[in-house]
């Protein structure tokens, strides 16, 4: 009898190796970014300084793909009532008592039938008075402040002494908090609200641009503080009087010695 014929067992064929797949780049480091690349991005994307710059350390510093993480995420295009033109408004101005402090400050609404609103004008003094109340501010919004300056900052307080001991995560940590509060210390909008210490004027705003129906904006503000600048003459008083009177004395005219007339001989008496 033939002998069964026993089929060979192929070995399986061995799985091609994976392709390894190009590795996302990772996120630049917290403070790696500059200020050019932040301002450029801002340019671009009209997005605020702080979103520009977490979009830039996501993207690995690229600009072009932290414009479009900025618009997947919404923030580059702002909601339909933020996006709207507020080119109407009103120039409010308060002068402290005394008249030794002055503020203007410009808040923009959208039509002008708002902006003679009995409402809209209390919103404007009410702004005018608050920018007079906080001292220590110099700009509206925390967007406004100088990315170069807050860099600079930055660099001075990695080297303060009470962070050297500290982790370089943790003190980029405290940096950030110890520049955010810096910023909003500066920042109108960050302000409490003068007549309702509870909510800030940022909150103030957002109500009464609900309230009237129409966006609400602060867009500037100047201050003005007599005398601020200049050198001031700080001289004692009893020296200036002093001194006065020696100028007075200075400037009268000398008098001539009088000239003695002769003696009138008398007459001898017989």
């Amino acid at each position: 009898a033939a002998e069964p014929v026993v089929e060979e067992k192929k070995a399986a064929p061995e799985p091609a190796p994976k392709k390894e797949e190009p590795k996302a780049a990772a996120p630049a480091a917290a403070g790696a970014v500059s200020a050019k690349e932040v301002k450029a991005l801002r340019d671009k994307s009209g997005a605020g300084m702080m979103d520009c710059k977490k979009a830039l350390q996501e993207c690995g510093g690229d600009i072009e793909e932290a414009a479009t993480w900025l618009r997947k995420k919404g923030i580059a295009s702002a909601d339909k009532k933020a996006s709207r033109i507020a080119a109407e408004g009103a120039v409010g101005a308060y002068i402290h008592s005394g008249a030794r402090l002055g503020v203007i400050v410009e808040v923009n609404c959208e039509t002008d039938f708002v902006a003679r609103g009995d409402r809209f004008k209390e919103l404007v003094a009410d702004m005018a008075m608050q920018t007079a109340a906080c001292v220590e501010i110099e700009y509206v919004s925390p967007d406004d402040a100088d990315p170069a300056a807050i860099e600079k900052e930055r660099e001075v307080q990695m080297k303060m002494e009470d962070l050297q001991s500290k982790p370089e995560n943790i003190r980029e940590k405290i940096v950030q908090g110890r520049l955010d509060k810096m910023v909003n210390e500066k920042a109108l909008l960050k302000q409490p609200f003068i007549k309702d210490t509870g909510v800030t004027v940022e909150e103030y705003i957002k109500a009464a641009t609900a309230e009237i129906g129409e966006k609400i904006s602060i867009r500037r503000f100047v201050k003005y503080n007599l005398g601020e600048g200049m050198e001031k003459r700080n001289e004692d008083f009893a020296a200036e009087v002093e001194a006065q009177t020696k100028a007075l004395a200075d400037k009268k005219p000398k008098e001539e010695p009088k000239k003695e007339e002769p003696k009138k001989e008398e007459p001898k008496k017989e």
